[in-house]
């Protein structure tokens, strides 16, 4: 059922319940995403009659053919489905937040005896999770802090009590370099173990008080036991502790967890500084700069970015610090702008890194408009090229013998990778193993008059004369053989040819413009290879279970796509197969798997 739209003739009908609204335009795209207590209310603000605004929302309101809308509860609940549908469609007149990378956790595991794992992927029911650290480096200091101090396992073993009763495992290395204590060989009971887990948990925590106050009863019961060896080791730990919280940036023991967000803005960005406070210590920083796209003010935007940030810090801090006189709840946080004391002090904090934030973004932006690539500038003199190549895309092929032909293309724009820009392609009318064929296709299907939104400033070419060749021939058929610049870079001697010359161009082997063109040829490489081994591995993971009867090719992409491989899906259970392709064929496909003792993609083995 398709969800019901509303033209600007007919916002009368919308209603005056919190939720979200969708702008879309003629082409059927989502150009905006807002929240509001009141639909009807907001959209209407839009389309009154003399409402004034400025040049980029009467620009959006041109644009905008119908709107739909999804009612909710509350605010918050607007908030957060914002948030993600901006993520989602990227709309052209939203601000973008993205979550940029994915930064990494220490997870103390749900095992009969934890591990402690660093990991980028946070699934609750595995364990317990702390963090997010702000590099690998962070987290691999407190690591190492941990081991240092604590012992715990690394290994894999399944360790229940049937199997440390039946002696199955042996004690590793780390056993007799004293990082383990041997639960693996019952050398380590359960409650001693847990009991080094809750120290662990208490130090990731910034509970440092608890964790001395152990150290220290260690340290005395082994003195007066005469053990001044054992003595000595706890006092050593205590020493580690000390210079572990040095670095530590305490800030107030006596503050409770907070995020802290400072805003400054220009007519066209705004500069974002925060905190992330967890028990009186910084435990995570981070800096974002926003392009406004309708001159939004600066108070409007401060739930949303919120929303976002404390999401990427996996934040449930009950109280949020901002730099605006604001105080509102926004679900279960409430947003308040302190006067005095260390509140204020962190805001100040914050908007110094804001300032900046700021600072750095102008001072690059001047130093990109003042001083372009000059490794561009050194590749437009070496090429003999009209202007400076800020825009470059590059082709490869990719098949065995012919057998699933690809191609890809990959995209530098001002000497560095443009991930978004690439292109994957099928070979369609090519038959058996002909690189020429391929490229004449691919070139031609890149630069068709549906594709010719902008061309690039050069087209480089995988391959020798002959590939270029064909190249130029899908160019003068299309008509813009004059409007771009092409050449090819061959493999081995890295010989660079022209168009209408015979003989290749040599440059320097430790020239920037030939590094930046190989950068290019073995990133296409790279990108065409993954496609085409994806595809390979499709194919033989059809063929290998196409004999099952009752299950098809469409059902094997439904696994596909759920499970990461062939082997991920065989290792499933009976009710994992079922949620996804139903009870009968999970029942068929189930009972192959159990008749089988290899592999699919072992059986020619």
């Amino acid at each position: 059922m398709e969800t019901p739209r509303y033209t600007p003739s007919d916002i009368q009908g919308l209603p005056t319940l919190p939720g979200i609204y969708l702008f879309y335009n003629h082409k059927e795209e989502v150009i905006y995403v807002g929240k509001a207590k009141n639909i009807k209310k907001r959209v209407s603000d839009y389309f009154a009659a003399g409402k004034v605004h400025n040049l980029k929302t009467a620009r959006m309101i041109t644009h905008i053919a119908s709107i739909a809308y999804t009612a909710l509860h509350s605010e918050y609940e607007a908030l957060l489905l914002e948030n993600n549908l901006i993520k989602a469609l990227q709309p052209r007149y939203n601000i973008l937040l993205k979550d940029g990378k994915t930064y990494p956790y220490l997870c103390i595991t749900n095992d009969r005896f934890p591990k402690v794992v660093i990991t980028r992927k946070t699934v609750p029911p595995l364990g317990k999770y702390y963090g997010p650290f702000t590099s690998a480096y962070a987290i691999k200091q407190t690591l190492g802090v941990v081991k240092k101090l604590f012992t715990s396992r690394t290994c894999n073993y399944n360790l229940s009590e049937a199997n440390i009763t039946q002696n199955k495992f042996k004690v590793c290395l780390d056993y007799h370099l004293g990082h383990c204590k041997g639960p693996c060989q019952a050398f380590q009971d359960e409650i001693s173990y847990q009991i080094e887990i809750d120290q662990i948990e208490a130090l990731l925590k910034n509970n440092f008080a608890s964790v001395k106050r152990v150290f220290k009863e260690q340290m005395l019961a082994a003195a007066q036991l005469l053990d001044y060896k054992q003595a000595q080791r706890f006092k050593e730990k205590l020493m580690v502790l000390d210079q572990y919280q040095e670095k530590s940036l305490v800030i107030n023991p006596l503050v409770s967890d907070l995020d802290v967000v400072a805003i400054i803005s220009d007519q066209n960005h705004a500069f974002i500084g925060y905190l992330h406070i967890k028990q009186g210590a910084i435990a995570f920083t981070q800096h974002r700069v926003l392009t406004k796209k309708l001159e939004e003010e600066v108070a409007d935007l401060v739930p949303l970015v919120v929303c976002t940030l404390r999401s990427c810090s996996n934040s449930s801090a009950p109280e949020v610090l901002v730099n605006l006189p604001m105080n509102l709840t926004v679900g279960p946080f409430s947003i308040t702008m302190p006067k005095i004391g260390d509140k204020r002090k962190l805001v100040a904090l914050a908007l110094q890194n804001a300032l900046l934030c700021k600072k750095d973004f102008l001072h690059q932006k001047s130093n990109f408009q003042e001083k372009p690539n000059l490794t561009l500038v050194t590749l437009q003199h070496d090429l003999k090229l009209k202007g400076v190549p800020y825009w470059i895309e590059c082709f490869d092929n990719s098949n065995i013998q012919g057998d699933h032909p690809v191609a890809a293309m990959v995209c530098f724009k001002d000497g560095r990778p443009s991930k978004k820009d690439y292109r994957r392609y099928h070979i369609k009318t090519v038959v058996g193993p002909n690189d020429f064929a391929s490229m004449y296709e691919i070139i031609k299907r890149r630069y068709s008059p549906k594709e010719q939104e902008r061309l690039p400033d050069l087209i480089v070419i995988d391959g020798g004369k002959g590939q270029l060749n064909v190249a130029l021939r899908a160019l003068q058929e299309l008509g813009i053989y004059s409007k771009v610049a092409i050449i090819s870079i061959a493999k081995r001697l890295e010989k660079l040819y022209f168009p209408n010359d015979p003989f290749p161009l040599y440059l320097n082997k430790q020239s920037p413009s030939l590094k930046l063109l190989q950068q290019l040829r073995n990133e296409a490489h790279r990108f065409a290879i993954t496609f085409h081994r994806k595809q390979r591995s499709k194919s033989t993971f059809h063929s290998a279970w196409q004999d099952i009867p009752g299950i098809g090719p469409k059902t094997l992409d439904r696994l596909l796509q759920q499970f990461a491989s062939p082997k991920a899906i065989q290792a499933s259970s009976l009710a994992a197969l079922a949620a996804i392709i139903g009870p009968s064929k999970a029942k068929l496909l189930y009972d192959y798997f159990l008749a089988q003792t290899i592999l699919p993609e072992d059986r020619s083995q």
